[in-house]
């Protein structure tokens, strides 16, 4: 058996919105295309991948594929990609809708595996909502659901029945397997996968990006000092810590909330407080440093993103962190719009060692993470 995927991807792809073909738009972090084609290029029974194009569109097409120029129906681009593989060494073909970039290994296995003793093959997932028959906007009958499956691709067949089925075939069929039963060929069903769904709309970009990455992860840590000045208190975490020391600073050199601040920042690559509040700019001077964690917790909120948790170590001699770390924990999670339990505030001291031994200053390190579904 030696089998060839062919990727349809002639298609403008209109209802996906966007202005570019949907097989050309970036989904998390590579393309819907490159999606689609990395699962075929790299399984070890698919001897050939082939991207069906549109005719302008070489210039866009993904390296180390063959490309064959399709039709103006998803039909016709079928058909040529079949009749470039006839007359080759190719026994058994794939077709495959680029617009399902999510197709695990596991369902081409299953199909693969369905074409040693069938004609043809194709992933498909039961029906279990109830199906209504409607008009004008509402419901005007019901059907059985009975026996009714959602189809899927690949769509695999035997090269030889598949290339005569669509050579006599009109053209107007939704998929191959309805040429291919026109031609009067079995079709075996093998089970699909939810996250092998196709992108038609908008709105289904977002959830295939949940499907194929999962739970999205984001790290990142911050790390600040400021020197000891003259004084009778310092602020940590928001909370104002009696000492004999202020801290300096152009804002009110609130360490450790400034380490969190550039934790929560370096997760979404946005840099440090000083590029969101420059310190040239005489406005914030004396800046309480809730309205930069705020900024940062805001931010992560816009962009989609949820805070997990943060982590903050403060680094002294003195002032005695334990007694007031409770509170700055709730401070912290009040600001940023978190629960306390998934807020730590901690503190350790350097042994004596370089400025925060010699207590010249306070330092402060400070993890965040941040998910998304």
């Amino acid at each position: 058996m030696r089998i060839a995927a062919i990727i349809v991807a002639a298609g403008r792809g209109s209802r996906a919105g966007g202005g570019t073909p949907k097989q050309w738009r970036p989904l998390a972090g590579r393309r819907v295309v490159d999606w689609a084609v990395a699962a075929f290029a790299r399984h070890p029974r698919v001897a050939e991948t082939m991207l069906v194009i549109h005719h302008g569109d070489r210039a866009l097409a993904p390296g180390g594929v063959r490309l064959v120029e399709g039709g103006a129906t998803r039909a016709a681009s079928v058909r040529a990609g079949l009749e470039a593989l006839g007359g080759s060494d190719v026994t058994h073909v794939l077709i495959h809708d680029v617009a399902r970039p999510g197709v695990s290994a596991a369902v081409i296995d299953r199909v693969i595996a369905a074409l040693a003793t069938a004609d043809a093959a194709a992933p498909a997932l039961p029906v279990t909502d109830a199906l209504w028959r409607g008009a004008a906007g509402r419901v005007a009958g019901t059907a059985s659901r009975e026996g009714l499956w959602r189809a899927q691709t690949p769509q695999g067949f035997r090269l030889a029945p598949i290339l005569a089925a669509h050579r006599h075939h009109d053209g107007t069929a939704a998929d191959d397997v309805e040429v291919a039963r026109a031609a009067g060929l079995e079709v075996a069903i093998v089970p699909g996968e939810e996250a092998n769904l196709k992108i038609t709309a908008p709105e289904d970009f977002a959830r295939a990006e949940r499907e194929m990455t999962g739970m999205q992860l984001r790290l990142g840590n911050g790390y600040d000092v400021h020197r000891f000045g003259p004084g009778d208190h310092v602020m940590l975490c928001g909370v104002k810590v009696p000492h004999g020391k202020g801290l300096e600073g152009h804002s009110d050199a609130d360490v450790g909330m400034h380490a969190v601040t550039d934790a929560l920042y370096g997760a979404l690559a946005e840099g440090d407080i000083g590029r969101h509040f420059p310190p040239s700019d005489p406005q914030w001077k004396g800046a309480a440093s809730h309205i930069f964690l705020a900024h940062a917790a805001d931010l992560v909120a816009k962009r989609g993103w949820r805070i997990a948790n943060i982590d903050c170590t403060l680094v002294c001699e003195r002032p005695k962190i334990g007694p007031h770390a409770t509170e700055m924990q709730t401070e912290l999670a009040r600001i940023a719009g978190m629960d306390p339990v998934c807020v730590s505030v901690k503190a350790t001291t350097s042994e004596g060692l370089g400025f925060t031994g010699r207590e010249e200053g306070i330092a402060a390190i400070a993890t965040a993470a941040l998910v998304r579904p």
